[in-house]
């Protein structure tokens, strides 16, 4: 009985640790476009994010000077972000774990889409 109780509490003690995991912060890592004729470019992406609850707001980019304002939540570990871009919307379905937030992106402009790949590290 004490082993189970013993388990019980520490998996207790892991989910209160999981979910108290917070996106907010600097990351950095790569975003890799398909494009509509199917040709990839390898590009660096930087995103930063504040997360109040289940709502984040933030910032994201190619780089530390070149960001764009985002919206968005989290649940569980399942993050919705979106951005707009002078007629440019970008949706980013992306998955934390741990240190490490990856996942796609979608953007769209002009009936013309792309698609991402993207894999961020947070930045210590």
């Amino acid at each position: 009985m004490r082993i189970l109780l013993g388990a019980l509490l520490l998996a207790a003690l892991a989910f209160t640790a999981a979910a108290d995991t917070s996106v907010t912060g600097k990351w950095s890592g790569s975003f890799n476009i398909t494009g509509p004729d199917g040709a990839t470019k390898e590009d660096t992406a930087y995103f930063v994010f504040e997360q109040k609850g289940s709502e984040i707001t933030g910032t994201v980019g190619p780089n530390e000077d070149q960001q764009v304002p985002v919206t968005g939540k989290i649940e569980g570990d399942k993050i919705t972000i979106v951005a707009d871009r002078e007629g440019q919307t970008i949706k980013l379905d992306l998955v934390l774990a741990e240190d490490r937030i990856t996942g796609e992106a979608s953007m769209s402009r002009d009936g013309e889409s792309a698609k991402a790949k993207v894999d961020v590290k947070r930045v210590k």
